[in-house]
């Protein structure tokens, strides 16, 4: 038998240290499993984790200062 390897990833793994903990309500933890439970999600922090990191980066992106405001640009 041949001793299979894992393939390895190209993407560089970061080491995570730091915790954050988020309280929720008994209706909230229902409403997150039932859409992780949906959706066939099986690593609830990964997907926590990049869906906060997602919204981060999509708002950062919007609010990028610019030289002009938007009013300007539009004229």
């Amino acid at each position: 038998m041949e001793n299979k390897k894992k393939p390895t990833t190209t993407r560089i793994q970061q080491i995570r240290k730091k915790r954050i903990v988020a309280l929720v309500s008994d209706e909230e933890e229902r409403l997150i499993d039932n859409y992780l439970k949906k959706y066939k999600i099986s690593n609830k922090s990964n997907w926590m984790r990049e869906t906060l990191l997602a919204f981060i980066y999509k708002n950062l992106d919007e609010d990028y200062p610019t030289l002009f405001n938007e009013h300007d640009m539009r004229r």
